[in-house]
């Protein structure tokens, strides 16, 4: 390093301009009077004197007598640990910068606005591989790649992870990743083809949000609340996930069936209800009357929504309105001391946000089907009685 570059280092690590001048001029002297240092610095001689006394002050160097007052540098231990303390401090705090340019403190809100993709991205990665019960996500298969490891993570602590994996237009059903990039990583994938948003929805609070990369703006929304994040849920059922074909599906074909979509459950147990099937089903979810934690198992006894259902086949705006499960000879598995729902031998049981039913459900597990002959299901082949009608996309 240049004399002159160490000088500004040390003006920019808090000394003057006249203090860097004099240390650098008597780190090259060693020892030397008074004297001998204003010559060989550019200090005036009336100001050498009290610019040598700060720097003995700051422990930089030290004066002493010798027929007349001569300084020297001290050891330079204590003036390096000084400036890698300060050095850490500007690297902290260059860090901390561009942490807060980046995503704001999203704690402290339920909201946040963000510029950058990557931070949105990086975020949904994070509360991916922390999910606990559900992942939706939206995607390229490029960013499928890369949130392979968080995906597989939420799939291994039993989540049921949909990806709609978009492509654009000109590409086809090869552009996806190979099928064995799926299995134990995810539950169900669908393929849209059209440019589509990034979006990732986690146990359905957590939401992750951003434009696709061709938009004119970059920037993100982190959201961390329950209301919202339904907003989104819709925007994924309806737009990115319902009309576009499966391409892998990893759900079971006998019981225990898993959902974490009451009207998917609705949809695909209507059916064997109508014909008289003895349907059991585990519900966990939340008692919305004290909030807290419960699960019970009974029978299914009858399913509400607007409208019926034609030759099985339920339109999801009729399912867009309130839906019940209607649950009976209840079994409590677990609930929460106070819970009224311990006493029912029926309850009712609603989806994400349910208000007027007794149990928000935040996942339904079919866990038996008897038919009226007595006979167990059969899933293997195409006569399946438990219709899965949103595979009629495929």
């Amino acid at each position: 390093m240049e004399t002159a570059d160490l000088r500004r280092a040390l003006e920019e690590a808090g000394l003057s301009q006249y203090q860097a001048d004099a240390y650098t001029a008597l780190l090259r002297l060693g020892s030397a009077s008074v004297t001998e240092v204003s010559t060989a610095c550019d200090v005036p001689t009336a100001r050498i004197y009290d610019v040598l006394r700060d720097l003995e002050d700051r422990g930089y160097v030290e004066t002493y007598d010798q027929e007349s007052l001569q300084v020297r540098a001290c050891n330079p231990e204590g003036v390096l640990e000084d400036l890698r303390r300060r050095a850490s401090r500007l690297e902290d705090a260059a860090a901390e910068i561009q942490n807060r340019w980046e995503e704001p403190d999203i704690e402290d809100h339920r909201v946040s606005i963000v510029k950058r993709f990557q931070t949105v991205f990086d975020r949904a990665a994070h509360v991916i591989s922390e999910a606990e019960n559900e992942v939706q996500v939206a995607v390229t298969p490029e960013g499928y790649r890369e949130l392979e490891p968080a995906l597989e993570s939420a799939h291994q602590s039993g989540a049921l992870v949909k990806v709609s994996i978009h492509t654009g237009r000109e590409e086809d059903i090869s552009a996806l990743p190979d099928e064995d990039r799926f299995e134990g990583v995810v539950t169900e994938i669908r393929h849209r083809r059209l440019p589509t948003p990034f979006l990732a929805l986690v146990d359905r609070t957590r939401t992750c949000f951003s434009p696709h990369r061709a938009s004119l703006n970059e920037y993100g929304v982190l959201v961390d609340d329950h209301t919202l994040s339904y907003v989104f849920h819709w925007y994924f059922r309806t737009c990115l996930w319902e009309v576009w074909p499966v391409v892998y599906d990893d759900r079971n074909v006998e019981p225990p069936l898993s959902y974490t979509d009451i009207r998917r459950f609705v949809r695909e147990v209507q059916p064997l209800v109508d014909d008289g099937a003895t349907v059991t089903a585990r519900v966990d979810g939340y008692d919305t009357e004290t909030g807290g934690a419960v699960t019970v198992e009974g029978i299914v006894c009858d399913l509400t929504y607007v409208g019926e259902a034609n030759d099985g086949d339920i339109p999801l705006t009729q399912l867009a309105g309130q839906v019940t499960v209607h649950i009976e000879n209840v079994d409590v598995v677990d609930t929460t001391p106070g819970s009224q729902i311990r006493n029912r031998n029926s309850v009712t049981v609603g989806g994400w946000g349910a208000v007027i039913e007794d149990i928000e459900a935040r996942r339904l597990t079919v866990t038996g089907i008897e038919h009226v002959d007595g006979s167990k299901p059969d899933r293997s082949g195409e006569e399946s009685q438990l219709v899965d009608l949103e595979r009629t996309t495929r």
